[in-house]
């Protein structure tokens, strides 16, 4: 049934009653403007005496933060002052991290976030989320009542047990839902002020950080089973109950649990998990540009995946619904194109141990292989697409005997952070001459080989999971769809221009995120109204409306609310 009400965010231009005054103002990230207070809010908000008398614009605001923000060189420390910039003053970090965001992306995320994860009870400042905890079963609907927004459009939620490609770093691991919610702000809009990262503690099994005297967790070794799916049941109920139209983002759960949940509540809330569909989605956008490079189709190729875990399920069933959708076949005969090689080898029917449930629809009926070498020899892949979290299992021998059978092979290490890239940038255009079609997780700088640039793409999920966020919550969506992110593939794949794909990069200039995210945000709202499963009633012009829901950092004025 669709509400009467649309989603809605105050205009930059309608005032703000502040009921607030003097220090807490200044000691609120959500209110404090530091020196862009005007003469009248001074005066009227108790704020004289507690400044410089010189007024600053929010221009002026971001060139002193990026000149001491230059001042730094390690990227731990860029991270850490970026945060303590967002903990005093929320609008001018996401105006610095906007007009600075191809600088600034790998500091906040990919790669050093995985780094400022690891060191995260080192250099931990000032609570950001909130962390629910096994010792408050039974009361987490209380707990979430601390929070103190009664409007969350988003959350992020992860339990710390496979961050990156880093593994189990436990509570540690809250730095991801921070990061994810970041770009969800900086990349589509959303309203930092209605995000909530979460970090669901159920232990670690991680023996440094249980012996880590400054780690912020409990030292309980992790549960599982039905202690585990209580605790997350009881945070699902209590969360819809606070905020009914949210939005779960799962995230970084180990495969054993990331299936299941994305299975369990898919269905029944309004939620996905990036790993699985945001990964697959980006990646079968790469493989879309890059079949316009060579002007072949998806249904030629084969494809060879080293890895077999979420993120690799996630991006074969997001390819073979590409190919089932393209040429009317179905999803059974596009799995036939597929090839997967975990730790064991050859992921196949014949394995005496069985398999686990999501490698089943790709387990080949053929003779075992050992290593990922012996496959590429017998497949003859035109695709080969690294999920493994293990680094350089893209070797030389590897890369070159794919291009021997495969004019430009296509070559995708999609593995976080950089040290655990399959193969680096200069390695795949090396080894093959500069004929590699390559993309990674995690950014690589251009190549310049034979005279010729080489740019390579990154296959970074902040180019589909804002906008897929942002659809889904502007127009009330009541769930989220695999042909929601099979659309916002094929969007983002008609963003790349020819100029690009002539650079040998397959995606879109990512200083483009707020176009991009747009474009996808608007695809997902006209699939959820074609479709019937959204809330809101449809506007006129739905790019016109999404636009108009986007939240960009600018100073509101403020008026002192009478006492």
């Amino acid at each position: 049934m669709l509400q009467e009400t649309k989603f809605h965010l105050p205009s930059a231009t309608d005032p703000l009653q502040v009921t607030e005054r003097g220090l807490e103002i200044l000691n609120n990230p959500c209110l404090n403007k530091g020196t862009s207070f005007n003469d009248e809010e001074r005066e009227t908000l108790g704020l004289k005496g507690l400044l410089p008398p010189f007024r600053a614009d929010l221009e002026e605001q971001v060139q002193r933060v990026m000149e001491n923000y230059r001042r730094h060189t390690d990227p731990l420390d860029k991270y850490t002052f970026l945060i303590a910039l967002a903990d005093r003053n929320s609008t001018l970090f996401y105006r610095v991290l906007m007009e600075n965001l191809l600088e600034m992306t790998p500091i906040m995320y990919t790669p050093t976030v995985g780094y400022a994860c690891q060191q995260f009870g080192h250099i931990y400042r000032k609570a950001r989320g909130m962390y629910i905890h096994l010792h408050h079963k039974g009361r987490i609907a209380e707990v979430l009542d601390n929070w103190p927004s009664d409007e969350v459009d988003i959350i992020v939620i992860s339990d710390g047990s496979r961050i990156l490609g880093l593994g189990d770093l436990g509570a540690n691991g809250m730095g991801i839902p921070i990061g994810k919610l970041v770009l969800y702000v900086a990349g589509a809009g959303l309203h930092p002020d209605r995000t909530l990262p979460i970090l669901l503690d159920v232990g670690t099994d991680n023996e440094e950080l249980l012996n880590d005297p400054l780690y912020l967790g409990i030292t309980h070794r992790r549960v599982h089973g039905d202690e585990f799916y209580e605790i997350v049941d009881e945070f699902v109920q209590a969360a819809t109950a606070r905020w009914p139209n949210v939005l779960i983002q799962w995230e970084d759960f180990t495969n054993d649990k990331a299936f299941p949940l994305l299975n369990r509540y898919r269905d029944e809330v309004l939620c996905f998990n990036d790993d699985i569909q945001g990964t697959g989605a980006v990646a079968l956008s790469g493989l879309l540009a890059s079949m316009r490079v060579i002007d072949e189709h998806l249904s030629d190729q084969r494809i060879v995946f080293c890895g077999a875990g979420s993120a690799a399920v996630g991006i074969a069933d997001m390819i073979c619904a590409g190919i089932a959708d393209e040429h009317s076949m179905s999803t059974e005969e596009a799995r036939k194109l597929v090839w997967m090689v975990d730790s064991r080898g050859l992921v196949t029917t014949t394995r005496e141990s069985g398999l686990e449930k999501h490698k089943i629809p790709y387990a080949r009926d053929e003779a075992p292989a050992a290593e990922l070498l012996e496959v590429v020899k017998r497949v003859k892949p035109t695709i080969l697409i690294g999920a493994s979290g293990q680094a350089h299992t893209f070797t030389e021998d590897v890369v070159k005997t794919m291009h021997e059978h495969c004019e430009q092979p296509i070559i995708f290490a999609l593995s976080n952070p950089t040290t655990k890239a399959e193969c680096t940038a200069v390695e795949a255009y090396h080894w093959t001459s500069g004929a590699a079609i390559f993309a990674s997780g995690s950014p690589f700088p251009a190549v310049r080989l034979n005279g010729k640039v080489l740019v390579p793409g990154q296959g970074n999920n902040m180019f589909i999971f804002p906008g897929v966020g942002l659809g889904a919550v502007v127009c009330g969506a009541t769930k989220v769809t695999d042909e929601m992110f099979f659309t916002a593939a094929k969007t983002l794949a008609h963003m790349v221009t020819k100029e690009e794909l002539r650079a040998g990069t397959i995606y879109p200039d990512l200083s483009k995120i707020r176009q991009i995210s747009l474009a996808i945000a608007a695809a997902v709202c006209r699939l959820a109204w074609d479709e019937g499963l959204a809330q809101y009633p449809e506007p006129d012009d739905i790019r016109q409306y999404v636009r108009d829901c986007m939240y960009h950092p600018d100073y509101r004025p403020y008026i002192a609310a009478e006492e």
